[in-house]
């Protein structure tokens, strides 16, 4: 896209009033479409348990809490469609939303026979933790961000269809990604050992060693992070993080499948290393997931001198600025105190935040997921025609 259209709309949104973030006349038929279509999902997940749902992920859940809630989709997938019609807001939108839900219930609905048993197979796709992550994030996101926007961003911005497939793509293909990260270290975690600190380490209470944990890959993370903008290989491939000109819940998802694979093998092997226990590194799983969301989120709230403990949106939002002096600043994902070792931390006391986002040279990424995957392969450019 080129950028003066891309700059033409995000300004454009930034300038509609606060209520734009859900304009009431999208509400309704977005919803009907968004339940619908997760209801139909989770159907199909019903359906197919071996080939759609993952172990790992099934132990999060219960049959009867996905029911329950699979009944509520429908019934809201339902009830906000009618009213989308009945009102004339967006039909199609609202059929597409009605018509995957009666899919659904043609499909059995939330009487579909599950007798509870999973065979294990070699490889299954995550659509149940999609399905999950998706509904819950935009259940507290979306509410949060209109209601303590930083500046007023719509839903539907510039660019939220590409960061949904970016979304869907990193949660069903979960079970891929854990393959590929496991097996890049187990070699390595294998071959070295390292007994007396292993010992120590597993000898340490549960949150002494989750918050030893939480350093030392932030520490591994921030250092590579590093190397994506300094090292041209690499920033190919993260420079696709940072073009979107708009930051919120979703725009996080937007990371190339080669960083994140390799993002997530260099951080697990300290900690693999280091031999951490398993519900120390699950734990420090979900601290990714969650800040993750939060960090990229659309959240003017000040924290005061938490900002300076623990990274938060305005901390991370000045990374992603479109603006030279933060181009190699705030590494970090979870720890300021990383940067501040690195000697790369930087934040305005004045609590200001970034006008823009995306990278210095909009038109050296291009638009849409696949475009983006192909890109990093073929560019022949070099550092200083991304940002100078």
């Amino acid at each position: 896209m080129p950028e003066t259209e891309t700059e033409t709309e995000t300004e454009t949104a930034t300038r509609r009033p606060r209520f734009a973030l859900l304009r009431h006349h999208l509400f309704a038929p977005a919803a009907s479409c968004f339940l619908g279509v997760l209801s139909l999902a989770t159907v199909l997940c019903f359906h197919f348990p071996e080939l759609l749902t993952t172990r790992e992920f099934r132990a999060v859940y219960t049959e009867d809490f996905a029911r329950t809630l699979l009944l509520v989709g429908l019934a809201a997938a339902f009830f906000a469609g009618t009213i989308a019609v009945l009102r004339d807001q967006h039909k199609r939108m609202a059929f597409i939303g009605v018509g995957t839900a009666t899919a659904a219930v043609l499909l059995g609905g939330t009487d579909v026979p599950f007798d509870g048993r999973v065979e294990d197979t070699p490889f299954s796709l995550g659509l149940d933790w999609f399905v999950l992550a998706l509904f819950f994030s935009a259940l507290v996101f979306i509410p949060l961000e209109h209601a303590f926007a930083r500046r007023p961003v719509p839903v539907f911005r510039t660019g939220w269809r590409t960061d949904a497939c970016y979304f869907f793509m990193s949660h069903v293909l979960v079970q891929l990604i854990l393959i590929l990260v496991t097996t890049s270290t187990s070699l390595v975690v294998s071959s070295v050992k390292v007994p007396g600190v292993q010992a120590w380490i597993d000898g340490l209470p549960f949150l002494v060693a989750f918050l030893l944990a939480v350093f030392l890959a932030d520490l591994a993370q921030a250092v590579l992070h590093r190397c994506y903008h300094r090292i041209m290989v690499l920033w190919r491939f993260h420079a696709v993080h940072h073009s979107s000109p708009e930051l919120d819940w979703l725009a996080g998802s937007r990371v190339h499948f080669v960083e994140t694979v390799l993002t997530r093998s260099i951080v697990l092997l300290p900690l693999l290393f280091l031999g951490f226990s398993t519900s120390v590194v699950n734990a420090y799983a979900v601290l990714v997931g969650i800040q993750a969301v939060v960090a990229h989120a659309n959240l003017g709230i000040r924290f005061g001198f938490l900002e300076y403990l623990i990274v938060l949106p305005r901390y991370h939002h000045w990374h992603h600025a479109r603006h030279l002096d933060y181009w190699d600043r705030n590494y970090a994902i979870h720890l300021p105190v990383i940067d501040m070792l690195m000697g790369s931390f930087k934040l305005p006391r004045d609590g200001s935040w970034p006008e823009e986002y995306g990278v210095l040279k909009r038109e050296t990424v291009p638009v849409g997921i696949i475009a983006q995957h192909v890109a990093p392969f073929r560019g022949q450019r070099t550092y200083d025609e991304y940002v100078r």
